[in-house]
């Protein structure tokens, strides 16, 4: 693996916090909602992407509010399909409704710190990650995608969906709406995040930009060579 560089960390949020934990928390039953007509149509197409087979090892990192979390467990039935989340009622939450929705599937949510996964070296064939790397700081991606890098099996992939920067309009209005509660909105990446993938050895493949409604998402995969 590549020796990671640090960059600056400008407006990033300088660790997980706490405040952070426990926004989530309070909006685990709520937040679905924002998935429901913000994600979904990213979620779908990054797993089109990902080249995910049936039997995988899988693991989401930032589960959320589970609903791509069921979509793994349910293109997974014949594998094990792994969840985590910093908040314990989010990860509560979506192991409750995997297991509900899949009963006899192999899947296991947790609230886990994604900067410590606690899982051994290379064991998974596919990870994915949605809108976790604004939450964080420049030091914390970096930590997280080592973390990731580590866990995955030589030649495996990740998926990761970014909040798109592609409308001047909606920019502007998640940088204010980031500036009131930056706990829950965190910063929007900019093209550093395919500088970052490939500084911890990261090989990015595809980029693809999906909308949905008026919200923008960037979709990158990228092997683990």
């Amino acid at each position: 693996m590549q020796t990671a560089v640090r960059y600056q960390t400008g407006r990033l949020h300088q660790t997980i916090t706490a405040r952070t934990k426990r926004v989530y928390d309070h909006l685990s039953r709520v937040y679905p909602a924002s998935t429901y007509f913000f994600h979904r149509k990213a979620h779908k197409a990054a797993l089109e992407m990902s080249g995910l087979q049936d039997g995988m090892q899988v693991l989401e990192v930032a589960t959320g509010s589970g609903e791509m979390f069921r979509r793994l467990v349910k293109s997974n039935p014949g594998g094990r399909t792994y969840g985590v989340d910093l908040s314990p009622k989010m990860a509560a939450r979506t192991q409750a409704h995997a297991r509900k929705q899949f009963p006899e599937s192999g899947s296991h949510c947790q609230a886990v710190d994604c900067r410590t996964l606690p899982y051994k070296d290379g064991i998974f064939d596919s990870i994915f990650s949605c809108y976790l790397y604004e939450q964080l700081s420049t030091d914390d991606i970096y930590l997280t995608l080592e973390e990731m890098y580590r866990v995955l099996k030589p030649r495996g992939q990740l998926t990761s969906i970014l909040i798109g920067q592609q409308d001047e309009f909606f920019n502007k209005a998640y940088l204010a709406a980031s500036s009131i509660v930056p706990a829950f909105w965190g910063v929007q990446m900019d093209n550093s995040a395919t500088e970052i993938l490939e500084a911890t050895g990261f090989r990015v493949t595809q980029k693809r930009v999906v909308r949905q409604s008026f919200y923008p998402s960037r979709i990158l995969t990228a092997v683990k060579d």
